[in-house]
């Protein structure tokens, strides 16, 4: 059975991720509107059939690589062939755009997942049996918001060694030119378009920083320079961002895209759970 593919109302999208996206109740509007506004040079497309919707983005930094950012179905008309249907639209549009493979893996700075849930078993079926090959694992941890999550003492030591922390505000610029002077243009971007963003500095030199909601409503990126580790930023950076998150109303927090492992956990307790296949697939 053939499905008519288009391009995609947001509304519609945002109706169907709503629905579809049963591991991340709540969030499908949040998703569609946050891939909706991506870095000024990307490249991206939403299409849909009835009850499904595709999302697909190429960035300027590495455009001959596609990315499907997004893949839903409406749970009642799962299985009958619309999710083939708009993959096989989105590589389509990829590569007319110039891309010479196509993955399930998130494009940073502007994401939703770092690659499938391995609990969406459906969508992994679906990539494998259209030939897209497993490459990469990630992973995120979560942390519960539940806990005590102060850190005024820590700033004090901090505050003893001439370090201040704070929250950015009309200094956020400032910020995002530390974090990409030190890191690069992605996390600048993220850093720039978080809800909240915090750093630390001294003698006005900006030490590092933390930042959560720039994909909604996870925790991250975060860095010290090189010249601040080891006095603890990380852990305080960290505490302040996860307070405001559950200021916001949030239970628990994930942190995204997760490399240390012992940090985190060590920190606040954090535990490492949702896991992510990255998949790919060359374009003829």
């Amino acid at each position: 059975m053939g499905h008519a593919v288009r391009e995609a109302d947001t509304a519609e999208a945002s109706r169907v991720a709503q629905e579809a996206l049963t591991l991340d109740p709540g969030e499908g509007a949040a998703l569609v509107a946050h891939l909706s506004r991506p870095p000024a040079e990307r490249r991206w497309t939403a299409l849909a059939t009835a009850d499904g919707v595709v999302m697909a983005s190429l960035s300027a930094s590495d455009p001959a690589v596609g990315h499907i950012d997004l893949l839903a179905v409406h749970p009642s008309a799962q299985g009958r062939g619309q999710g083939r249907a708009l993959v096989g639209a989105a590589e389509e549009w990829l590569a007319g755009q110039g891309a010479r493979q196509a993955r399930f893996a998130g494009n940073p700075p502007c994401y939703a997942w770092p690659g499938i849930d391995v609990r969406y078993t459906a969508a992994a079926c679906l990539a494998e049996s259209l030939g897209y090959e497993r490459y990469h694992v990630a992973w995120n941890m979560t942390a519960d918001l539940g806990g005590d999550l102060s850190s005024q003492e820590a700033e004090q030591r901090l505050a003893d060694h001439g370090v201040t922390v704070r929250k950015a505000g009309d200094d956020r610029d400032r910020v995002a030119a530390f974090v990409e002077e030190q890191w690069n243009d992605r996390w600048a971007w993220e850093a720039v378009h978080a809800a909240g963003l915090h750093y630390a500095e001294r003698e006005g030199r900006i030490l590092g920083f933390a930042a959560w909601g720039a994909r909604p409503a996870w925790f991250g990126p975060m860095g010290t320079a090189p010249e601040a580790r080891g006095m603890g930023l990380g852990g305080v950076l960290l505490r302040r961002c996860l307070a405001e998150q559950r200021d916001a109303g949030q239970s628990g927090a994930q942190i995204g895209w997760v490399g240390p492992l012992r940090f985190y956990s060590r920190a606040v307790g954090a535990r490492a759970e949702r896991v992510f296949w990255l998949y790919r697939r060359d374009l003829a």
